[in-house]
């Protein structure tokens, strides 16, 4: 899914537009057992507390892609007939009726999930009534490209909250108020079917992690059979590790500078573009970048070998997951320097009578410690 299919099913999250009926609970203590399970009917609740378990579900629809939000495949073999995919298929169609499968789903989730505190599944169903756009992208309210019916997952932990003086104002005073569990954030969740080209697509789901460091394994493989893919964060650390290792000395801060410079640029120019596509980039293209940043062949060589062999062949990445577009920073055992990636070009090395550094040029506005202060000449 790309971000404006994501950004239009959120959408349907919203109180006065949603169809959802009901909202399905399980919860569950930091023993994997079961204390309760629970079924709410939307028509009977408050507007505040609907809204409330609306955030929920719009949180799993919420964050980067490919970094929180991650697109899981299932082979035709598992669409034509695994126990996997009958039952996701099962709690949709029955829009969350058949209780047999929300009983197997939920104590599937529970064997799966290990936390320490307390958790609740949540678990609901809605009916979007996709509207038909026309071929310069105007909504026509008048026809219809057909019904997306789909089930959003969202996970969450139960967290104690402190205790706390508030008011209450038929006394008009303070009082302590009761210690009291409370739903947190999601630490992931689902969408099924997925919503791709703005129709349904039950060969895909979106999973959702809060934490670009979890991988979820034991969930992903127990509630979808499939291998999690690599985190965020382990991309990141693994691309940094193939380079600096397949390249060695040849990793010089001018190559590793043209390197973020360049895929930077491709991240804005994609942006730009407004490209319904998803962007990555190939071991090729960071090839050719290091290339013409003076690598030699055999280096390059390493590289792509290394890649493949952390990657895996034909893999792309991530462009978001391999440099942040808003940081770029120098590190020494004793120092540690910010620079605007934009300024880049201020940042150079030099080596002076043997001794190696880093010159940073500082025309004007130089403070130290908020204090404006001035550049000897000497």
């Amino acid at each position: 899914m790309i971000e404006k299919e994501i950004g239009e099913i959120r959408r349907t999250l919203i109180f006065d537009k949603t169809a959802i009926k009901s909202i399905h609970g399980c919860y569950v203590n930091g023993k994997k057992e079961i204390i309760s399970t629970f079924e709410q009917s939307v028509a009977l609740m408050p507007e505040e507390e609907v809204e409330k378990y609306l955030a929920l579900f719009k949180k799993v629809l919420s964050g980067t892609v490919d970094k929180n939000l991650i697109d899981i495949s299932f082979t035709s073999a598992q669409v034509e007939d695994s126990e996997e995919h009958r039952l996701l298929m099962a709690l949709k169609n029955s829009e969350l009726s058949d209780k047999e499968a929300l009983e197997r789903f939920f104590r599937l989730v529970t064997e799966s999930v290990a936390m320490d505190e307390n958790y609740v599944i949540l678990l609901t169903h809605n009916v979007y009534d996709v509207p038909f756009k026309a071929a310069d992208g105007q909504r026509v309210d008048a026809d219809s490209s057909g019904v997306y019916s789909y089930i959003v997952c969202s996970i969450c932990p139960v967290k104690m909250t402190k205790s706390a003086l508030t008011y209450d104002a038929s006394e008009k005073t303070f009082h302590p108020s009761v210690a009291a569990s409370a739903i947190a954030a999601p630490a992931m969740g689902f969408l099924f079917p997925a919503f791709d080209d703005r129709q349904s697509n039950i060969y895909d789901a979106l999973f959702y992690t809060g934490s670009t460091e979890e991988a979820h394994e034991d969930f992903i493989s127990a509630v979808f059979h499939a291998t999690a893919p690599m985190t965020a964060a382990e991309q990141n650390v693994t691309f940094r590790t193939v380079l600096a290792e397949a390249l060695e000395e040849s990793c010089s801060f001018e190559v590793a500078k043209t390197l973020h410079k360049q895929i930077c640029e491709k991240i804005v120019e994609h942006k730009e573009s407004k490209s319904k596509e998803p962007l990555a980039v190939s071991k090729y293209q960071v090839r050719e970048i290091l290339e013409d940043s003076g690598v030699k062949e055999e280096k390059l060589e390493s590289f792509v070998e290394a890649f493949d062999e952390s990657f895996g062949k034909g893999t792309d990445l991530a462009p978001k997951n391999i440099v942040d577009v808003k940081k770029f920073e120098l590190r020494t055992p004793e120092v540690v320097i910010k620079v605007a990636p934009d300024s880049t070009h201020l940042v150079q090395t030099r080596v002076i009578d043997g001794a190696k550094y880093i010159l940073i040029r500082a025309d004007s506005g130089v403070e130290l410690n908020g204090l404006n202060v001035s550049i000897e000449e000497k």
